[in-house]
């Protein structure tokens, strides 16, 4: 009972540092959580609502950019009265509540400055390295009981829940990080080192081609050092790039695929697909064009993504989902209906669109899709504003992982998103901010 009082005293007019570093805390301690069972990511959220509560603050500050991911909930929550399943629309409520929750709480609590976000980012770069660490290690207990190299890549090397991209996509915000520090230390190059190397072994291909994007772009106009070590680094990360593709055999594997599945059709992979019951990997082509497939298809990654494409843009012909959608988290019985429709192999009626522009497109009709476009836009324009690299990193990682992620299906996702959306856009503009090319 005491250490509960002595929280709340933290949150007094008279210790507002006090109160600000609990904060930082809280929110450092829910984005470390993030990897683990949603309980976790449950408790550390509910943890920094309550904290927030008790923040002594003389007004609300009503910031325009909080207010349209609650406009976003806000719709979601509307969506009840013609959703075309009641039951899922409310449970996806409830797991995309922090939506609005957030938000509020962002609010009643001071603007975050800069040295605070560092230090949450501080906090959380060091957790990701911890998770890396832990699951190579693992990986490497392992293979030496199978002697399986597999072991060490994609979903393989960490648990299904939270899986290879989501974990591609925590760990790649750690990473921007450390690259951004001016004067790495030599545990920041250590750190910087190990999750390069983990992001590397989940495969994720569009995380490592988004990341391989952002960071040369950084060396290239941001990074404050001379020329010959702006060009000596862009060289020394290409390289790195194209010696994973091309020698790392697992990692080569997942880009061939991709690419002989856009060039090529009727490609029979027995030693790149592991299911052996599998033996056609669809082409794009055949993705957007077959009307039947057979059950012995296989859709890799971007065939999979065209073809969940194309069966929206039959939804939207058969049915009038353009102004509403069919409610929120109410589309996969139209998903599976259309698996059985062009005779795909059952579990792919279990995908969800993977993309998330589509996907509340398809739920909360052209409003919901228009709402999305503003949010990634405002915190797009925001971060090149303050030309503050972290959140420029987060806002183009965002946009382009919407693109073949339907990110906000678990709560995880939502959780990342909208925390990073607050914080970022909370955070005071002053000089020291502003990263000069």
């Amino acid at each position: 009972m005491s250490i509960f009082k002595t929280f709340i005293s933290s949150f007094s007019k008279n210790n507002d540092n006090n109160s600000q570093v609990v904060l930082e805390y809280l929110i450092a301690l829910i984005l470390i959580t993030l990897p683990l069972k949603n309980i976790f990511v449950s408790i550390a959220t509910i943890g920094f609502v309550v904290a927030g509560l008790f923040i002594k603050k003389p007004k609300i500050n009503l910031k325009k950019t909080f207010l349209i991911p609650i406009s976003f909930y806000s719709l979601m929550a509307i969506s009840l009265l013609w959703t075309k399943s009641y039951n899922d629309s409310l449970s996806g409520l409830q797991k995309a509540v922090s939506f609005l929750v957030i938000p509020i709480i962002f609010f009643a609590i001071p603007k975050v400055s800069k040295e605070a976000i560092n230090n949450i980012f501080r906090l959380y770069g060091f957790g990701m390295v911890i998770y890396a660490v832990f699951y190579i290690a693992m990986a490497s207990v392992g293979y030496a009981e199978t002697n399986n190299i597999n072991i060490f890549f994609n979903n393989n090397l960490v648990p299904i829940d939270p899986g290879a991209i989501y974990m591609s996509v925590f760990a790649s915000l750690g990473l921007f990080y450390f690259v951004q520090i001016a004067n790495k230390k030599k545990i920041e190059k250590i750190a910087l080192s190990i999750l390069t190397v983990f992001i590397f072994l989940l495969s994720s291909k569009s995380i490592i081609t988004v990341d391989f994007i952002i960071i040369v772009w950084f060396y290239a106009f941001y990074a404050k050092i001379h020329k010959g070590t702006k060009a000596l680094t862009i060289s020394a990360v290409s390289l790195f790039l194209f010696f994973s593709i091309f020698f790392v055999q697992e990692v080569k594997d997942r880009f061939l695929v991709e690419y002989e599945t856009a060039f090529v059709d009727n490609i029979l992979h027995g030693k790149l697909n592991k299911q052996p019951e599998k033996n056609h990997n669809v082409s794009i082509k055949e993705a957007w064009a077959n009307n039947k497939f057979q059950q012995t298809d296989f859709f890799p990654g971007t065939a999979l993504r065209v073809y969940q494409a194309r069966i929206f843009k039959e939804m939207l012909q058969e049915e009038p989902l353009f102004l509403k959608g069919f409610g929120f988290e109410a589309s996969q019985y139209r998903i599976r209906e259309k698996a059985k429709e062009h005779n795909l192999f059952y579990e792919y009626g279990e995908y969800n669109f993977h993309n998330q522009y589509i996907q509340s497109f398809a739920e909360l009709g052209i409003l919901g899709v228009l709402l999305l476009v503003i949010i990634l836009f405002v915190n797009l324009n925001n971060g090149l504003l303050k030309k503050d690299f972290l959140h420029i990193a987060f806002a183009i990682t965002m946009i382009m992982l919407f693109l073949s992620e339907s990110f906000f299906c678990r709560q995880r996702g939502i959780v990342f998103f909208i925390l990073l959306y607050c914080l970022f856009n909370s955070s005071t503009k002053y000089r020291d901010n502003i990263l000069k090319p």
